[in-house]
């Protein structure tokens, strides 16, 4: 899915409740509800009219103000001179959709008869609250297989605006999303973005809404210092375990991703390290506790390869009990229970996938319900860190109630190693700028460019190398 630039607060995401008073503000400050209908509709037929080409429209309009906003486009393709027509699944509810359907001038007709090329789903939007059953689904679904190619304004109907889940049978897939205002979750959550091509944001005026979450965009990257050394640009320390590989690849991420210095705190003896890679061995060359006694740490990361025995217990322990600034992925995630951040004040990242979530929901003895969004952000409140939640829909939540989500990225992300990748290049961030909100963005940005120009069918070893290039491309 790619985004287009946006002039005032292009990357905010509302839920609804949080849109419906950003355009309360704007009507309190003079633009009436049918000057804001005017702005979106027309914004969004300026995409319908690049997608259409000249080909024949049918706009489905609903009896909210989404159906409003279609009237709106089909008058605006209209006066154009393409060829539209209109389908009113239920007449027009509102007083802002009656006036736009009084200024349409084009046809109306039964869906049993619409024929086009493009369909414009203007049948439900955001709010949505109930499930689209019925006579509504089977003409959605109708109209869908008599079209090439379909639009969503806001959003498709049958779409939960917070949450992404399906209010509808066999959703179908959109060529394009277009959000109205500002973006809404559900265009960065699944199940729900995965049902269209390309989302495209139109902007009706609406300013930075307070408390609104955000969507994570390319980091400012900044050169070292002029007088910076491997120290002050950040010691990451690894502690790893036995299983070698994972913590090999999470330290080569983090080396590319802007720490001066990676030092992997071994169980084992490890072989096959490459040779810009520092490697101690812990416990046998010296103790844990004294290996990140270091005042020069700046970041510790552990769970890559760690294990889950008694033996990785007690390092992930050293490794909470340290003070300094912590990654915890992978097996660390699964070993975490609530008493042991009893004591901790340093900053603390958590990195889980679904399984891991629903695992650290259970040690902290929370329900597991909601959205991810609303998960994320009640483990993220019990453990006091910042989650980055991951999946095909990742998103970054903090415990004083920020989110942030990421655009999506590929889907060849989807291999083995790759959230050892992600880890590495956390605890870099984390090592560099001390700010685990800011650094768990930066790394989930990152990670997410990286594969990009790894371009198709990587391992996590490809992935690490492409970190490079995707921090060169944020410098």
């Amino acid at each position: 899915m790619h985004h287009q630039p946006h002039p005032i607060a292009p990357d905010q995401v509302l839920t609804a409740a949080q849109m419906q008073g950003a355009e309360q503000r704007l009507m309190d400050a003079g633009a009436d509800v049918h000057v804001l209908m005017q702005r979106a509709g027309r914004g969004a037929a300026e995409w319908v009219w690049r997608i259409a080409s000249g080909a024949p429209v049918t706009v489905l309009c609903g009896p909210g103000n989404n159906g409003g906003d279609g009237y709106v486009i089909a008058e605006a393709l209209r006066g154009r001179g393409f060829p539209v027509q209109l389908v009113a699944a239920l007449p027009p509810g509102t007083d802002a959709a009656k006036r736009a359907a009084s200024l349409y001038r084009g046809s109306v007709v039964d869906a049993a008869e619409a024929r086009g090329s493009v369909l414009v789903d203007c049948l439900f939007g955001s709010g949505l609250n109930r499930d689209v059953t019925g006579m509504l689904r089977d003409m959605l679904h109708d109209l869908a297989a008599r079209h090439a190619r379909l639009i969503a304004v806001d959003l498709p109907s049958g779409v939960a605006t917070d949450s992404g889940a399906l209010m509808i049978d066999d959703l179908p897939d959109y060529d394009l999303c277009i959000a109205l205002g500002a973006w809404k979750p559900a265009h960065f959550l699944m199940p729900a973005m995965a049902h269209w091509r390309e989302a495209r944001l139109v902007d009706i005026g609406c300013d930075t809404e307070p408390g609104g979450a955000r969507l994570i965009g390319k980091p400012i990257v900044k050169p070292p210092a002029a007088d910076a050394h491997k120290y002050r640009r950040g010691l990451v320390a690894m502690v790893a375990g036995p299983m070698a590989g994972a913590a090999l690849l999470a330290s080569r991420s983090a080396a590319l991703g802007g720490a001066g210095y990676v030092k992997l705190l071994a169980q084992e003896p490890l072989s096959g390290a490459p040779a810009d890679l520092v490697v101690l061995r812990s416990p046998g060359a010296m103790p844990l506790p004294e290996a990140l006694s270091d005042d020069r740490i700046a970041a510790v990361l552990c769970g890559p390869g760690l294990g889950r025995d008694h033996q990785a217990r007690e390092r992930m322990e050293v490794a909470l009990g340290c003070g300094h600034p912590l990654v915890l992925d992978a097996d660390a995630l699964v070993l975490l229970e609530m008493a042991d951040r009893a004591d901790r004040t340093a900053p603390l990242v958590l990195t889980p996938h679904e399984g891991e979530l629903a695992a650290l929901e259970k040690s902290f003895g929370l329900p597991g319900k909601g959205s991810k969004c609303s998960r994320a952000l009640s483990l993220a409140q019990a453990a006091g860190a910042v989650v980055i939640a991951k999946g095909a829909d990742t998103l970054v939540a903090a415990p004083d109630g920020r989110i942030a989500y990421a655009p999506p990225s590929t889907s060849w992300l989807s291999v083995a190693g790759t959230g050892d990748v992600l880890a590495g290049l956390v605890a870099s961030r984390l090592a560099v700028t001390g700010d685990a909100f800011r650094a768990a963005a930066e790394g989930v940005w990152l990670h997410s460019d990286a594969a990009r120009r790894t371009g198709a069918d990587f391992t996590a070893a490809m992935l690490a190398e492409s970190v490079r290039d995707a921090m060169c491309a944020a410098l």
